[in-house]
Parts: structure tokens; sequence; C-alpha cells
């Protein structure tokens, strides 16, 4: 047995908005952030969203999950649309973890469940059948769905982690120095392209969370952090170098946002990039 981390006496979110979203190609929606956190389950198509500035491919059964403060902006490609499902949930507390946090801040912000994933799409389409309704107690009814769609996705992701726990519990240090080494490797030569945890997890059986927890555990530091100094040094070697506009850099190492490479390499090095690179001329 395993604990969600949630006592029904103290479990009621509040739910700022539910809403059906359909963004057709070429849509684009800036990086923005929230102080409480957003679910957004695709229903259909595609899009390219970038999450606190790595850029992820979402597809048809995919579940986004931000936490507050998270920052995230999608990008609709030519010929593509996509339809969502978006939830804005506060009052949000989950034992371990920061209030308004739903995962943990170094886990995967991508998902695609496996266990309870029917239950967790019926939950969707009953808080879209309540909405379009808009019967007598629909407020209440979408409430109780959204609980029930929290619990299932609580009852999925524990499952995952109790599973890959019992598998840990027998991987020696220097299997997991294997793990890390072999982490470190792909986001070295690959720092440029889009990484998720979720499809390297695919290729070590190993949990998203798991991996990040058996790469702190050995280095310090989260996958994504290392992600991020990998990508900042790089970019600083090529503004010293010059001959780059600093737009051109950041999508060089990854950034498609050039506002929020600026912020994030103003944070690491002290400096703004475009300054870093006045200084070189």
């Amino acid at each position: 047995m395993f604990d969600l981390g949630i006592k029904p006496e103290c479990f009621n979110p509040q739910v700022y908005f539910t809403f059906r979203g359909r963004y057709e190609e070429n849509h684009v929606t800036e990086v923005h952030s929230h102080d409480f956190v957003t679910v957004i389950y695709v229903m259909s198509g595609s899009c390219t969203y970038t999450i606190n500035g790595v850029s992820y491919r979402v597809r048809k059964g995919d579940l986004l999950v931000f936490n507050s403060g998270v920052s995230h902006g999608k990008n609709v490609g030519a010929g593509e649309e996509i339809m969502e499902l978006h939830v804005g949930l506060g009052n949000i507390n989950i034992e371990g973890l920061p209030r308004n946090h739903l995962v943990p801040a170094d886990a995967t912000p991508v998902f695609h469940l496996q266990e309870y994933e029917q239950q967790f799409i019926n939950c969707c389409s009953d808080i879209c059948s309540e909405q379009e309704n808009n019967l007598p107690g629909c407020e209440l009814m979408i409430k109780v769905h959204v609980m029930n769609m929290l619990v299932h996705f609580l009852k999925a992701t524990k499952t995952d982690a109790h599973r890959n726990a019992n598998t840990l519990s027998g991987i020696d240090s220097s299997d997991k120095a294997v793990i890390v080494n072999t982490l470190m490797k792909y986001m070295n030569v690959n720092y440029m392209r889009q990484i998720s945890l979720e499809s390297i997890s695919k290729k070590i059986y190993l949990s998203p969370a798991y991996i990040s927890k058996v790469f702190k555990e050995e280095t310090g530091e989260t996958p994504i952090n290392y992600l991020i100094k990998i990508r900042l040094s790089k970019a600083r070697e090529m503004l010293m170098a010059g001959g780059q506009s600093v737009k051109s850099v950041a999508r060089a190492v990854g950034y498609d946002d050039a506002y929020y490479f600026s912020k994030l390499y103003k944070k690491y090095h002290g400096v703004a990039p475009s300054k870093e690179r006045g200084e070189k001329k």
C-alpha cells in the first residue's frame, strides 16, 4: 500500500476555471506563469510547449501539469491544431510538497498515464458535459469531477513511483552511476534539441521522477538544472566569440524564447547576454 499524500478532511481544491480550448495553426501563447496549479489534458492534435525554457512536443493523450510559478507557453505550428481541457486549481496541499504543487518540482511536466488512464479520461468528459449542459448545480458537479480526476492522477503517478521504488531497491551505486553518466552524455551532445525525461525513461525502463531522483542523489542537482548549465555555458562561449545575435545564440542552445533565455542567462552569469556580447566587440 502507499499514501497519496492527501487526507480527506484537507482535500478541498479551489477550482478557478475549467474550459475546453481549440487552437489552430500559427497560434502562439506567450510564455507566462501562474500562482496556482494548471492541468491541461490534450484531447486531440499536437503542438510544442515551452516549459521552464525546455521544449516539449505534446499530442493526444498527454497530460501537462504546471505547478505554481512554472513558466509555460504554446506554439501551434503550420498544419497543426490542438484541442485541450484546461483546469486551474488553488488550495492544493499534497504532503511533502509546497502549497499549490501537484508534482515534485523536478518531475517531468508532461505525463501520459498508463494506470487509471480511462478513469481520468472519463472525468475530463464529465467536466466538459457539465459545462456544456450548464444545468443547476453544474459548478458543484464540476468540482466533484475535478476532485475525482485529481485522485486518479495521484493514484496513477504514485503507482508508477511505487513500482519504480521497488525496482531501484535492486540497483547498486555502480548501476546508478551508469544511468547518470548516460544522461549526462546525452544532454552534452543534444543540449540544443528538445530533451524530455519521459522519452529517455522509456529507454531505461524507469519513470522520469525516479531518473530525477537518482540523478540528484549522484550529482546534487536535477537533470533540468544540469541541462540549463550546459546550455548557458555553450551560450557564453558563442557570445564571447562574437558574430551572433542574442536571439540566434538562444536558439542555438535550445531556447526559442530569447527573453526567457536572457533572464536565465543573467540569473546564472550575473550579466545580461547583450552586455556580455558587447564587451567582446
